[in-house]
């Protein structure tokens, strides 16, 4: 497995507008625009840092992950992700050391990516996110 770069850090927030302002008009980043994953029950809004972003993430549903993210824990960084030069040949590799997957195969994510989860609890409790791009 080939890990090109930390591909961006996700966090979870009710509300994207609200949220963003913070991002844009007090750290001064850009804000590439917003995007829904119906698949997700997610909206995204991605404001690019360097060779890596800032993803926000609002649930589009009371039943979706971030929704119940946020009402586990509130708002704040949901996962890391990292950038892999394979998605497949990852999964595989980490299946085979006996990484407790959410995913074993990629779907699809934000910005035609191609995403795949780690277990927190093969991570000390971090929520990774592998993606290709």
């Amino acid at each position: 497995m080939k890990i090109l770069k930390i591909d961006h850090i996700g966090i979870a927030v009710n509300s994207i507008e609200n949220g963003k302002n913070f991002w844009t008009d007090i750290l001064g980043l850009d804000f590439e625009g917003d995007e829904v994953v119906e698949a997700q029950k997610v909206k995204t809004a991605f404001f690019p840092v360097g060779k890596s972003e800032v993803e926000l993430l609002e649930s589009t549903a009371p039943d979706g992950p971030i929704a119940k993210f946020i009402e586990k824990k509130g708002e704040g960084i949901q996962h890391i992700a990292f950038r892999v030069e394979n998605i497949e040949t990852a999964l595989a590799e980490l299946k085979k050391k006996g990484v407790r997957l959410i995913d074993e195969t990629p779907r699809n994510g934000a910005g035609g990516a191609k995403i795949a989860f780690l277990h927190p609890k093969a991570t000390s409790g971090v929520l990774v996110e592998l993606c290709e791009r």
